[in-house]
């Protein structure tokens, strides 16, 4: 009786057992269902997050000065020779000289333009006291013939007092005296104007000899460069006796040449190139970091100041477009300098720009 109880049993626990695992996956499903607003806020949050974008770039001044040969006024000068040449990194103030060439050949110029103006000078003075002098004894002349002329009239008018021999003398002396006068006046004027014309010569021979002069002087000054305003001394490099590299004292220069610049490093900034896609993410404005390559531990806040409006070609591949855009340095240091290479480290939402690249 007890063995047929317990074979009735076993079944109904089948029974039990299988319905529950039936009614299993209804449990499990609606915990599936629930899973899903989890999953899809999660991947929501994960695309407005914002991604840090490194451009890389070089710095350089806002302000700065080219410092370039001198042009030597009315000289054809080969080459100027460096006799003193402040080092790359000084700094200086307005004013300050920062370098010498040879002048001995100019200030000879100067001085042996000096002394032929002096002697232009002196022939002009000469000659002009001669035309007083001759001028004077003109006039003196013309004075004597229009009195003998005077004298000659009155004379005629005695013609009844006098013989016929006398009066054929008065009408001779008259004529004679009228033909006189009327030459000493008409070789007045020439002779003024000869006097002038000479004079006039030595005049222009002179004033061009003073310029001449003046250019040498002025040549002379420009041999001493000052710095146009307070900064730093940065050296170009720039092809001299066949090789690259930086000008030293004693080199020779070409007119014209820009063999150096001052710098004010207090206020400097970051030129980069943006890539055609990286700059959908950028707006003028936006603040980011700036690390100079060669002093790991120099950290500068900046701001993006400007984006070029038309892209250019890249190095690569003409399809690849890049972007000017300039970044301002907040700060300085000693060792913040033009032409070091920086990374720039900013922000950049990732959901804008994947909204503008759908757009």
């Amino acid at each position: 009786m007890i063995a047929d109880t317990q074979i009735a049993v076993r079944p109904y626990r089948f029974a039990i057992v299988f319905s529950l695992l039936l009614c299993l996956p209804l449990v499990i499903l609606p915990g599936c269902k629930s899973a899903a607003p989890v999953a899809a806020a999660a991947s929501t949050q994960n695309s407005v997050t914002t991604q840090t974008l490194r451009l890389k770039g070089t710095t350089e001044a806002i302000h700065s000065r080219a410092i370039l040969a001198p042009m030597l006024s009315g000289q054809q000068v080969g080459s100027l020779t460096v006799t003193k040449l402040l080092p790359a990194g000084s700094r200086v103030k307005r004013g300050d000289l920062l370098v010498e060439f040879d002048r001995q050949a100019q200030m000879r110029d100067f001085l042996d333009k000096q002394a032929e103006y002096n002697k232009f000078v002196g022939q002009v003075a000469e000659e002009q006291a001669k035309e007083s002098a001759a001028r004077a004894k003109d006039e003196t002349e013309l004075h004597q013939a229009d009195s003998d002329l005077k004298g000659a009239e009155l004379e005629m008018k005695r013609l009844e007092l006098l013989s016929r021999i006398d009066v054929e003398k008065a009408q001779q002396t008259l004529e004679q005296a009228k033909a006189t006068l009327q030459q000493l006046k008409e070789t007045f004027e020439l002779k003024r104007s000869a006097a002038r014309a000479s004079i006039r010569i030595l005049e222009i021979q002179r004033d061009r000899t003073q310029r001449n002069m003046q250019n040498a002087q002025s040549n002379a000054q420009l041999m001493q460069i000052r710095s146009p305003l307070d900064g730093v001394v940065v050296l170009n490099t720039i092809w001299k006796q066949g090789q690259m590299g930086e000008v030293q004292e004693g080199d020779q220069l070409r007119a014209g040449v820009p063999f150096m610049e001052v710098v004010d490093p207090s206020v400097m900034q970051v030129e980069v190139q943006v890539n055609q896609e990286d700059v959908l993410g950028l707006q003028v404005g936006q603040s980011a970091k700036v690390r100079l390559d060669a002093y790991s531990g120099l950290v500068f806040d900046g701001k993006l100041e400007q984006i070029a409006p038309v892209a250019q070609g890249g190095s690569f591949s003409a399809k690849v477009r890049n972007f000017r855009a300039i970044f301002s340095i907040q700060g300085t240091d000693e060792k913040l300098m033009p032409d070091l290479s920086a990374a720039v480290d900013i922000q950049a939402d990732a959901s804008e720009k994947n909204m503008s690249a759908k757009r």
